[in-house]
């Protein structure tokens, strides 16, 4: 018999749940644990405080609006599933007695889309990390298996994955749900682009079960933190491996730098990666000859084959080729200084000092990066090649919210788009999500506080216009 789902309706417009009450009756909660015991293990359940703590916070003090509105919610239980067929097992569990389901891998987003905001229960998918199956064009693994896991296995197949995100410990499933391309994109686009083969995923219903989908069916399940479903299973797309080289160049003028963003990214074989920073960042990444603290860097993930034409490109931009390295460690490496990760290290060299950033793109990142940088005070940008035009991260000193909001018009002004972080809320066809809900959520259980009417509070004004599609949370 299905336990009434729990009261949400104390959640705000903003989807923040009180700090003092629970969310769910400790007495549902506590059945939930019991039977979640049968199933998991007394090791597969937790409500320990430390537990719940781990599984209720994400990366979103990186933006300093959500951070202002944290603790956002707080689990009340966590369980371990082991493979798919668990996870199934627990979400149909959770529904029969009217507890909430946040599904999370390493919590590496950093907006709060991992955040428990009706409290109930966390589904920790770590510890489900099986490499099912690799064949000829693709690879098969549970939603906890990490990233570097996957690559690993594609290559002793002498195969690569498409694309994978610059946090490279993040799970196969986190980077499905939150994600949206990283390193690869250059050549292959956003992971809504053919990436995903197939998936098992699992509805809100009391005999939950895994649902096989594949092609363009799997995409109403992508990049929506897990409120269409819960995914268990992933089938990813693989191509014949290459053989890459870490390719390093520092320059004196951040402009020569950019400049070859797009000249690089058009070399063929096309780069897997291709990033660059003016000085101020370069210096706040982690310590590397390669990296001179008072230049600009250009870093690029290159076919063995494009090193000597990259090089050309470089010097006669007036640059200076600092390293080239080979092996799947330097490759690693140098993804994870890569997209949301400078800024990051901006945030840490600087501690004293509140940043923000905003999610940019277009051709006026390079042609216009002046006037770009003057649409906030102190702003900085990072930058990457990407299909078509680069995108970036506008970083800048933070005041208050309300001066980061006006910025985006100046930015559609020089011809940037953008993309608003600092919400929580789905953004890719919210529409199409909240269609699905009366049939894959019934009770409103999955992930709740995450999905809004398009006239609520996203941060930036009353409407969810998106520009483009968030870059690279994990």
């Amino acid at each position: 018999m299905t336990t009434a789902p729990a009261d949400l309706s104390h959640l705000s417009p903003a989807g923040r749940a009180p700090e003092h009450l629970p969310a769910v009756p400790a007495e549902q909660v506590e059945a939930l644990a019991a039977e979640l015991r049968t199933l998991l293990g007394d090791t597969g359940v937790s409500d320990e405080a430390a537990a719940l703590d781990r599984a209720s916070v994400d990366g979103a003090e990186m933006s300093p609006v959500v951070k202002d509105l944290l603790p956002l919610g707080r689990a009340q239980l966590v369980a371990y599933p082991k493979d798919a067929e668990q996870i199934a097992a627990v979400v149909g569990a959770a529904v029969r007695h009217g507890v909430p389901v946040t599904v999370r891998g390493k919590g590496t987003g950093n907006y709060g889309q991992a955040i428990p905001m009706a409290g109930g229960l966390v589904l920790d998918t770590t510890r489900a990390r099986s490499v099912v199956e690799v064949g000829e064009g693709y690879l098969v693994a549970d939603a906890g298996a990490p990233i570097v896991q996957l690559e690993q296995a594609a290559m002793r197949s002498g195969q690569q994955l498409l694309m994978y995100p610059s946090t490279v410990q993040s799970t196969l499933g986190g980077f499905v749900s939150g994600g949206s391309g990283g390193t690869g994109s250059i050549k292959h686009g956003m992971l809504h682009n053919d990436f995903v083969t197939s998936l098992d995923v699992v509805h809100a219903v009391p005999d939950a079960e895994l649902i096989h989908l594949e092609g363009k069916e799997t995409e109403a399940y992508l990049h929506n933190y897990g409120t269409a479903g819960v995914i268990a299973r992933i089938g990813v797309a693989l191509e014949p491996a290459q053989d890459w080289r870490a390719f390093y160049a520092s320059f004196e003028d951040v402009h020569d730098a950019f400049g070859l963003i797009r000249q690089i990214s058009a070399l063929e074989p096309t780069p897997r990666l291709v990033s660059a920073d003016g000085p101020r960042i370069t210096a706040a990444l982690p310590a590397d000859e390669a990296l001179p603290a008072d230049r600009s860097s250009l870093r690029a993930i290159l076919d063995a084959a494009t090193v000597e034409a990259a090089t050309a490109l470089v010097e006669a931009a007036g640059g200076t080729v600092e390293a080239v390295r080979e092996g799947l460690q330097q490759t690693m490496k140098l993804s994870t200084i890569s997209y949301n990760h400078p800024i990051e290290w901006l945030m840490k060299s600087s501690p004293d000092e509140r940043w923000f950033h905003v999610e940019v793109s277009g051709d006026s990142l390079v042609d216009r990066l002046d006037e770009v940088q003057e649409v906030y005070p102190g702003a900085l940008l990072h930058i990457e090649g990407q299909a078509g035009r680069p995108i970036g991260m506008l970083a800048a000193p933070y005041t208050s919210s309300a001066d980061v909001w006006p910025g985006f018009e100046r930015l559609v002004a020089l011809e940037v788009g953008f993309h608003n972080p600092h919400q929580w809320y789905v953004d890719y066809q919210p529409d199409a999500v909240r269609a699905m809900a009366p049939v894959n959520d019934p009770h409103g259980l999955l992930n709740p506080g995450k999905l809004a009417e398009p006239t609520v509070w996203t941060g930036a004004g009353s409407k969810m216009v998106v520009p483009m599609p968030d870059l690279d949370a994990e």
